[in-house]
């Protein structure tokens, strides 16, 4: 598995996820930049997702949903803060309602993407998330945030295998 530590700190309010790939940076990148690809993980396997909107560019955004297995879809955003090919990506995270507007009633967070070479060929990614408030960080990890987003990064390595999409 590719996940090699979750570290959840309720003083600073975040949590951090990093994984090891053997695949350059660049490779990894293309995991967020291609919404393709990103289809293929964002989201657990029971829940994958659709980009319906993909621009990573700063002050871009990104629309999506997730598909559950009774059917129902949960929708998303991403406004991307800042990106910066093929190192780092932040962003703020937010659900949205079915017509693609903020769902105010759900707590958002931003999560910084990292992603460096720690040997020829090879990477590290860390996903920290930062939340807004204590309570917004339980409600989020209570609906299951981390065990998604493991289950979710644990799929990258079976797309790592095959061919790059360029």
């Amino acid at each position: 598995m590719t996940v090699t530590a979750v570290r959840k700190d309720a003083d600073a309010l975040t949590m951090t996820l990093d994984a090891e790939f053997d695949a350059p940076p660049e490779r990894v990148w293309q995991l967020w930049a291609d919404p393709r690809q990103l289809e293929r993980w964002w989201g657990p396997p029971t829940y994958p997702a659709t980009f319906t909107q993909h621009d990573l560019t700063p002050g871009g955004h990104a629309d999506y949903h997730m598909t559950g297995p009774e059917g129902d879809q949960p929708h998303g955003y991403w406004e991307i803060v800042e990106a910066d090919a093929p190192h780092r990506l932040v962003v703020q995270d937010g659900f949205a309602n079915e017509d693609g507007t903020p769902n105010d009633d759900l707590p958002r967070n931003e999560f910084r993407v990292t992603i460096e070479e720690t040997a020829p060929g090879r990477s590290r990614m860390s996903i920290k998330s930062i939340f807004p408030s204590r309570e917004a960080m339980e409600k989020l990890l209570a609906m299951g945030m981390q065990e998604g987003l493991t289950e979710a990064v644990g799929q990258i390595d079976a797309i790592l295998l095959e061919t790059p999409v360029h």
